[in-house]
């Protein structure tokens, strides 16, 4: 195969053991405001800690995050998912958008995370203490959580330098294995590349109707720290292939991403492209993985 280059195969995952919970809040009345508040709220905004309304993707899936970074609540009445915290400053923010859709933040049952840099997972400390909250993750990504800082061999190291309160990981999580509460699941896979510990997720998040099939794939973007050659760093190179190939393979009806930005989310709310898009997460990827090679193709040219 020549270089700079990844077939996406059809081959993938799959989910093995279940993580159940089972517990009752007392109450389940999930009520999102109109999709049209957060897009008045998050016009010409995208600030990672602009306040935002909630709002319901599919199924029991909701947006409660920010303008500018993604936090997803996975509802049911036997308790809830949360993916990500936005930064610490943020943390708030989330509280009370949950609490707006009429639920009990202390019913959440597991904390997730896209990748452990600040603007994503800042918050998930005080999360974790407001919920009560086991937080699960692959193990690459649990020692990022514990260890609050970015790792000395991440790209971007000495370009997001913010420190994260560390984070206690209760469960350690396999590749493929899958969270259960009520009737929702949430898968874990591995797509390493924007940090070591990436994690994509794929979910089936069901209300009383229907059941959303939604994959949250992580940043697939490829930002450095000043001087930092990826071409110098082949086992890098080669573990961002294999993550993006991933990513375009995973059940993709409907995407959205850490920044929503980067998947248009906001657009698509809007109506001016199909919210669903079966072929949106194997785009996501090949775009991605397009500016990685040219960014590889540069290194080599200045060299």
């Amino acid at each position: 195969m020549p270089m700079g280059r990844v077939m996406f195969g059809k081959a993938l995952l799959v989910l093995p053991a279940l993580l159940l919970v089972s517990a009752s809040p007392t109450h389940f009345t999930p009520t999102a405001p109109p999709v049209t508040q957060l897009l008045k709220a998050c016009d010409q905004k995208d600030g990672w800690a602009d306040p935002a309304p909630p709002a319901r993707i599919d199924g029991q899936v909701y947006y409660v995050g920010t303008c500018g970074i993604t936090v997803l609540l996975i509802a049911s009445p036997q308790g809830h998912i949360l993916i990500d915290s936005s930064p610490a400053e943020a943390a708030p923010l989330v509280l009370a958008n949950i609490r707006r859709l009429g639920l009990d933040p202390r019913d959440v049952k597991w904390l997730l995370a896209s990748h452990a840099h600040f603007d994503h997972v800042g918050g998930m400390a005080a999360l974790q203490f407001a919920t009560g909250a086991q937080v699960a993750a692959l193990p690459a990504q649990a020692r990022e959580l514990e260890s609050g800082t970015v790792a000395s061999d991440d790209p971007q190291f000495g370009l997001i330098d913010h420190g994260i309160r560390t984070v206690k990981v209760t469960r350690l999580l396999r590749d493929g294995e899958t969270i259960r509460v009520g009737l929702n699941r949430i898968t874990p896979i591995a797509t390493p590349g924007h940090t070591r510990g990436s994690t994509s997720w794929v979910i089936r998040g069901c209300g009383a109707r229907n059941c959303a099939a939604i994959v949250y794939a992580d940043s697939a973007s490829t930002p450095a720290a000043d001087g930092y050659r990826f071409s110098d760093h082949p086992a890098w190179v080669a573990q961002y292939r294999r993550g993006v190939a991933r990513i375009a393979v995973l059940p993709c009806s409907l995407l959205v991403t850490p920044h929503p930005g980067q998947s248009a989310l906001f657009e698509r709310f809007a109506g001016d492209a199909p919210l669903a898009d079966k072929e949106g997460c194997k785009r996501y990827a090949e775009s991605s993985l397009a500016k990685f090679e040219e960014r590889l193709a540069k290194e080599r040219s200045a060299k």
